[in-house]
């Protein structure tokens, strides 16, 4: 069952956060609802175990700051695919 929330928040933040779910193509109920969803999450669920090797592997790769997930994987994706 969905309720209303009335939130205070300065306007500036909102009409970014508004423009921000526009690009995304999802609404800002939706973004705060997930975004509330994740941090209030079970914090059991996080106690899963981890396997050995791939905690070894944490840490280990370092990306360049100015690297773009979503592009790099596009581009792959378009040379596996051609």
């Amino acid at each position: 069952m969905n309720t209303k929330l009335t939130l205070t928040i300065e306007q500036s933040v909102i009409k970014r956060a508004k423009e921000h779910a526009k690009e995304e193509g999802r609404s800002l109920s939706t973004i705060i609802e997930n975004f509330l969803k994740a941090i209030t999450k079970d914090k059991s669920a996080a106690n899963i175990e981890i396997n050995p090797l791939t905690k070894s592997l944490r840490g280990s790769f370092k990306a360049p700051d100015n690297f773009n997930y979503k592009e790099e994987l596009i581009k792959e994706l378009s040379k596996k695919y051609r």
